[in-house]
């Protein structure tokens, strides 16, 4: 089978972890759709996430549609975890861009756009909540087409907005309009069709039109519009179509030389580093002894492979597959992998710009306190935990003040430790601007 691996991205609030839970029970994978405000989601499975009712923490969760198997990917929307989604977006094959219909375009979403099309990420948006009061679907296209991309196409019509009655229902080849307006959005990249259809219009199919249409987003040239309401399950069969036939599967060479890249690290119930891996080349198998990073080496120990809404073990992760693998104690997230597959630094967001003191609540608690920070900063890399010598002070950076209250929760909640923090300032940093010589 064919592997996808597809990021669901969204403005916090926007509704994607409501509507990766609509997905999943589309494909079979739950029979009951969890809830953000229960705490009953699959991908939200930290029980601070089920606290607040938002994703902190990346979360790979598969489904199959047809013949290709999906990893979806659903990252946190809030900016202050603009780290989780960083480590993502180079792993993706495509998105989908949740945009509300009510609040419309947002300015993570202009964040997350401007990164994605640096990429060449192929992006699907989804204009969510149309059955909430407000919703304005007109506005919202425009807004799209102002603020992110002009190079949109609208699948379908909708009826009912700000009800719960609201509904989508695609465009077909009968709708001249749509034929239409597809023509020419394809045309802008494609001179062929372009004289084709200004020769003789009825001379170019429908059929052909599709096959550009998956051509061009897969190239991440356009890119097409659904619409519904992850709360009512309106729009989601067509948007699950879509993502089959316009999002690109994986590509790489299973028998190829292994390279992959680490994208997130955690620690099992026993304290073991597990590392999260997408693989773009070659195939890892248990008790593989994998280079990584810089000149470390490691055996793996036990893999698991992302199937059918679970982590299910497994012998080896294949070109295009995410796994999990065990036994890589000394790896970091960023580290390649076997051979390396790219030059880039996947740094695509400003770095934190707050830096607090984390103060024990036990001085006792000093030395557990930088163990579990030095744990936490495996985990997230960009909270930059250092200590002053002088003064003997563990300092972290942040993005904003959730995040700090996240990380004071997790360190009562999962280590036991109490602390306070002192009063978040600004990171000052100062370089030289010029030269000059004595005189």
């Amino acid at each position: 089978m064919r592997t996808l691996n597809l990021g669901i991205l969204a403005h916090v609030d926007a509704g994607k972890t409501s509507l990766t839970e609509r997905l999943l029970h589309a494909a079979g994978v739950i029979d009951q759709i969890g809830s953000v405000d229960d705490g009953s989601t699959q991908t939200d499975s930290l029980a601070l996430e089920r606290q607040r009712g938002i994703t902190i923490k990346s979360a790979v969760v598969s489904f199959t549609i047809d013949d290709v198997t999906v990893n979806l990917i659903d990252t946190p929307g809030h900016p202050d975890f603009i780290a989780e989604v960083e480590r993502v977006l180079s792993m993706l094959d495509g998105a989908v861009l949740v945009i509300s219909a009510v609040e419309g375009v947002q300015a993570q979403t202009r964040v997350l756009m401007r990164t994605l099309q640096r990429l060449h990420v192929p992006v699907l948006f989804f204009v969510n909540k149309i059955d909430r009061g407000g919703a304005d679907v007109e506005r919202v296209l425009q807004d799209i087409a102002g603020r992110l991309t002009p190079a949109i196409i609208p699948m379908g019509s909708w009826g009912g907005l700000g009800t719960r009655a609201a509904t989508y229902w695609p465009h077909s080849a009968e709708d001249p309009d749509f034929t239409t307006k597809l023509a020419e959005l394809i045309a802008d990249h494609d001179d062929a069709l372009l004289a084709a259809y200004v020769d003789d219009a009825k001379s170019v199919s429908y059929c052909q039109l599709r096959h550009a249409l998956a051509t061009q987003t897969k190239q991440a040239l356009v890119h097409p519009v659904f619409f519904g309401s992850a709360l009512t399950g309106a729009g989601v069969e067509p948007l699950i179509a879509g993502i089959a036939e316009l999002l690109p599967a994986s590509e790489g060479d299973a028998d190829g030389p292994v390279s992959g890249t680490v994208f997130k690290v955690e620690r099992g119930l026993a304290g073991e580093k597990i590392a999260y891996v997408r693989m773009f080349s070659g195939t890892a198998r248990t008790r593989d002894r994998l280079r990584f990073g810089r000149g470390s080496q490691g055996k793996v120990t036990a893999i698991s492979v992302f199937d059918h809404g679970s982590a299910v073990r497994h012998e080896s992760v294949a070109a295009g597959q995410i796994g999990k693998l065990w036994g890589l104690g000394d790896v970091q997230i960023g580290d390649t992998l076997g051979l390396s597959h790219s030059t880039s630094d996947h740094h695509y967001f400003a770095p934190p710009t707050l830096e607090t003191v984390v103060v024990p609540s036990r001085p006792g608690d000093k030395g557990r306190l930088h163990g579990a920070l030095a744990q936490l900063a495996e985990q997230d890399p960009l909270i930059n935990l250092r200590q002053d010598d002088t003064r003997q002070e563990l300092y972290v950076s942040l993005y904003g003040e959730v995040q700090k209250e996240v990380i004071q929760a997790t360190l009562a909640d999962d280590y036991g430790i109490d602390v306070a923090f002192r009063e978040t300032t600004l990171i000052c940093i100062e370089r030289p601007t010029g030269s000059g010589a004595a005189v």
